[in-house]
Parts: C-alpha cells; sequence; structure tokens
C-alpha cells in the first residue's frame, strides 16, 4: 500500500517535517468552520476520488475539544475512501491527566479518550503523554501499537549544548523518574521538589535538599500549562543562589499569562520540543516520531 501524511494547516511545518524525515508524501486537509462551529473537512483524493491504503494523521491534541471530532470526522470518512491502516501521530495526548475519579460522579477522561482513540486508529504515536497511575500507553489506549515516546534525551542533549555541568530539578514527585533518565544521559546532577497543590494557580513548592549555590540550575519537565509551579520553583532557587534558572520541557502549552508569569520569576531561557507549535520550539520532534513511524508504515498488509 502506499501512504500519505495528512495534516491541518496550523501545524504543516512540524506535519511536513515528519513527513520528510518519513519519506512520504504529506498532503493539507481543508477545513472550514460555519457560523454555527460546526466543521467542513474536506480530504485530499486522488484521480480516482480514493485516499491510499495507509494513512497518517498528524495532530497534537492541544485546545483538543474541536479537534477530537476533526479526527471522529476524519478517521470515519477515510475508512469509507480506501485507507484500511490508519496511524494517528498526536505529539501532544490530551485528556490524560484525569485517571481516578477524585469525586463520585467524575468521568476517568483518560479511558473515555483511550477508547475512543482505539475505535478510531490502528496505531498511536505520542510523546511523554501523563502516565500516573498507569505503567504503559495501551493500557490508556487499548491498542497492540500504543506508541509513548519521550523527549527528555533531546532535551537534556540541549541542555548539554547550553550548559556544562548544570543541575537538573524536577518540579514534583511525578516527574521523578522521568527526569532521572535526562540526568543519566549525560551525567548531570539533579533533584525532584515537592508540590502541594491547592488550586489550579495556586501551588506550594519544597526545593531538594541540594546545594544550589552559584549553580546553573534548568528546571526540567514533561509539560508547563499555568506555569505557576515553574514560577514558584525558580524564585525559590534564584533565592537559594542559584546563578541562573533555565526551563525546558516537552510541551509548551503555557495557558494565558503563563510564559509571563515564568519570566518574571527570573527564568532565562525557555526550550520546548515543536510538539506543540511555540515561540519557545528549540527541538524537532520529527527524527524520533518517524522512527517510531516507520516500521508501522512497512509492517502494515497490503
Amino acid at each position: 500500500m502506499s501512504a500519505l501524511l495528512l495534516y491541518f494547516a496550523d501545524e504543516q511545518a512540524p506535519a511536513e517535517r515528519l513527513a520528510q524525515a518519513s519519506g512520504i508524501p504529506a498532503a493539507c486537509i481543508e477545513s472550514h468552520r460555519f457560523p454555527d462551529d460546526e466543521l467542513r473537512l474536506r480530504l485530499p483524493l486522488d484521480a480516482h476520488g480514493a485516499l491510499p491504503g495507509k494513512l497518517v494523521i498528524y495532530r497534537s491534541l492541544d485546545r483538543p475539544n474541536d479537534k477530537l471530532v476533526e479526527l471522529l470526522l476524519i478517521a470515519r470518512q477515510a475508512r469509507e475512501l480506501g485507507a484500511r491502516h490508519i496511524t494517528l501521530v498526536a505529539p501532544y495526548l490530551a485528556y490524560m491527566r484525569q485517571d481516578i475519579a477524585f469525586h463520585p460522579g467524575e468521568i476517568v477522561s483518560q479511558k473515555v479518550v483511550g477508547r475512543f482513540l482505539a475505535d478510531l486508529f490502528d496505531a498511536v504515536i505520542t510523546v511523554d503523554p501523563h502516565l500516573h497511575r498507569i505503567a504503559t500507553l495501551d493500557e490508556a489506549i487499548p491498542l497492540d501499537n500504543a506508541i509513548s515516546l519521550s523527549g527528555a534525551p533531546m532535551l537534556a542533549q540541549l541542555i548539554a549544548q547550553h550548559h556544562d555541568q548544570p543541575l537538573l530539578i524536577g518540579p514534583d514527585a511525578e516527574s521523578a523518574q522521568w527526569i532521572q533518565a535526562a540526568a543519566q544521559a549525560f551525567h548531570f546532577d539533579y533533584g525532584v521538589c515537592t508540590k502541594e497543590r491547592h488550586g489550579d494557580k495556586d501551588v506550594e513548592i519544597t526545593l531538594p535538599l541540594l546545594d544550589v549555590r552559584d549553580r546553573a540550575v534548568v528546571l526540567l519537565d514533561d509539560v508547563a500549562s499555568s506555569g505557576r509551579t515553574i514560577a514558584a520553583a525558580s524564585k525559590l532557587l534564584l533565592n537559594a543562589g542559584a546563578r541562573s534558572v533555565d526551563v525546558a520541557v516537552t510541551h509548551a502549552l503555557f495557558a494565558g499569562d503563563a510564559l509571563d508569569v515564568i519570566k518574571a520569576a527570573g527564568v532565562g531561557h525557555v526550550w520546548s520540543t515543536d510538539c506543540i507549535a511555540h515561540e519557545s520550539n528549540a527541538i524537532a520532534m520529527a527524527p524520533m516520531l518517524a522512527q517510531a513511524l516507520s516500521p508501522l508504515l512497512k509492517g502494515a498488509s497490503a
């Protein structure tokens, strides 16, 4: 089967980087929004009015609600138009944080959205999904090919290019295993903060028992959303004598005034991968995504 990568106009650059790295053509999905907010989508068909047998959909699921509807419409129609194997490449995967019901009646969105994606796609590739209470992605998305990659090694490599002996700091206990892997790649010193959350924008941070005086510190995390955790940790680190504080994250959500809050806290550089398009993007994930995608394209039956 021939293959094609489909993307939306707002993600053209990273999608085309992935297509080039994977050696397959790419085409844009036409999208129009009606006054009532309904969507009209149009798939790029060949001269026979069909799609190739292997299809890759590139859609990072930040601000996910409309995008999930897009995926539903695309995947269902693509099957009717000839696509027999469809892979979703979603560098950022939404709705993974709600993995347990904390109060009666709460919807465990991780399970619901995971099942939704499994019903639409033959494979899903993502980067650093929030898997706090489960070990592997296929527990959330029940597919044989539910593939979770990590941006930590590439972030560590970028940090090594800017600092000789940095100190990596994770913002909370959930980041411990992740930041340890990044630190060990280049034998960096590292530590993990303790965090107590009182609300979406109200957090209390306690630094690890490490001497940060005159150290170049990099706060490393999988995602930055409100920015309050990073800002609180940065202020504590600088007050404790850190020479500088930079930030490196896989997913640059930076909702609302998050980036301004982080900068105001004294952070120098802010680096992120291109899993979510943002001005801080410093790392292209296309080579890693293409490496994961390649066996799926080769293995799909003709």
